[in-house]
């Protein structure tokens, strides 16, 4: 018996011998685990652009449901306090959204489409008005004619072409306005849902934090998210109305016909930063070089909706919003353009509210604090949120 205990003593001390202490067992170097975690991270945000880019369908009504509840929640909760139910207040109020969609589309439908009738006959009108300006065009291209025929041996041989068919410019519009539609529909269920539910979600997430300062903070940045995501969105409706109405004044003092189509068309591109406001100055410019006379007065028209465009941008919309929902004009094209890659004009549109929501979170975590702060216009610090 003893001798098999010394024999299980000298085993463990043999072991221990083997074993090197911890203190003495190599260590990884920090660098390195820092540069594994950033390795990581990459492939996370490669693979989450991935993911989000080919889950298109499924993910842009969602995000575009939480935005609607997100804008119209304020709402919602303050008629809460008067005695209104939830599930009444959010019917009402997302339907009377619906309502105005299905205007604007009615309202677009017979000019766009009367529009797009006369594009044939509108290039040929555009042609004639700038012949003096591509006659030089046309010589070049003659010249660059000549050229191909000499380098081909002057071959009289007809060569027969294959021409691929592609679908009309019109069906192709009628495809994409039916998908938008099945997912603004899809989107403004979701959204009737959430305002109905009221706070249970904003609970059920508050809950599942475990300490008392991760349930207030947790709570801080829901209710902040929630209040510039609202007053950005609904504040911004506004004055895209007002600058539609402009707009539309200045063209019909300019004599620009069916002006009220086009202050509808800049109320819309006007949810696009920077963006919206150079494609409608080129769209205004083509379409009144075809059907006003004189050629000045194309012109003019750029001109009146560049100026209305300017003064909402630099002076009407940072005074309205505020410092404190200003944000890092790079930050926002560059979220602009990024999203409008991944998901089209609907993620150009949702690119702001989304930075907003990233800026509250930031802005809220210690750790993202400095990222926070890059996303806020010149001088914003991690203390003040911007939007």
């Amino acid at each position: 018996m003893m001798d098999g205990v010394a024999d299980m003593r000298e085993t463990s001390q043999a072991t221990d011998r083997a074993v090197p202490p911890p203190d003495t067992l190599p260590a990884v170097p920090v660098r390195d685990t820092g540069r594994i975690e950033m390795l990581l991270g990459g492939i996370f945000f490669i693979l989450t652009v991935l993911a989000t880019y080919f889950a298109k369908d499924v993910l842009l009504p969602i995000v575009l449901g939480i935005l609607i509840s997100l804008t119209l929640s304020p709402i919602v909760r303050t008629l809460g306090r008067i005695g209104i139910p939830a599930a009444i207040t959010s019917v009402l109020l997302v339907v009377s959204l619906a309502a105005s969609v299905g205007f604007l589309v009615y309202a677009l439908s017979t000019p766009v489409s009367a529009m797009m009738d006369e594009a044939p006959r509108a290039g040929w009108k555009l042609q004639a008005k700038l012949k003096t300006l591509t006659e030089s065009v046309e010589a070049v291209k003659n010249a660059s004619e000549e050229v191909e025929k000499l380098a081909s041996g002057g071959e009289s041989e007809e060569v027969q072409r294959v021409v691929i068919e592609r679908p009309g410019i019109l069906n192709y519009a009628v495809s994409s306005l039916a998908s938008a539609g099945a997912s603004l529909a899809v989107a403004l269920v979701l959204s009737i849902f959430l305002l109905s539910s009221n706070d249970l979600f904003y609970s059920k997430i508050v809950r599942s934090f475990s300490r008392f300062e991760d349930k207030k903070r947790a709570l801080r940045v829901i209710y902040d998210i929630e209040r510039k995501v609202s007053r950005y969105l609904l504040t911004i409706t506004v004055i895209n109305a007002g600058l539609g109405l402009a707009i539309a004044a200045a063209l019909y003092l300019v004599g620009v016909p069916q002006f009220y189509v086009w202050g509808l068309i800049a109320f819309l591109l006007n949810f696009l930063p920077y963006i919206g406001a150079i494609a409608g100055v080129l769209l205004v410019g083509v379409y009144t070089l075809v059907t006003v006379d004189p050629l000045a007065t194309a012109f003019i028209a750029m001109a009146a909706y560049f100026t209305c465009t300017t003064i909402e941008g630099q002076f009407v919309t940072p005074t309205v919003l505020g410092r404190r929902l200003e944000m890092n004009t790079v930050a926002v094209f560059v979220t602009v353009v990024f999203w409008g890659w991944l998901w089209g004009i609907a993620g150009a549109l949702m690119a702001v509210p989304f930075l907003v929501l990233v800026k509250v979170i930031c802005d809220n975590s210690p750790n993202l604090q400095t990222f926070g702060s890059f996303l806020g216009s010149r001088g914003d610090g991690p203390d003040t949120v911007s939007a």
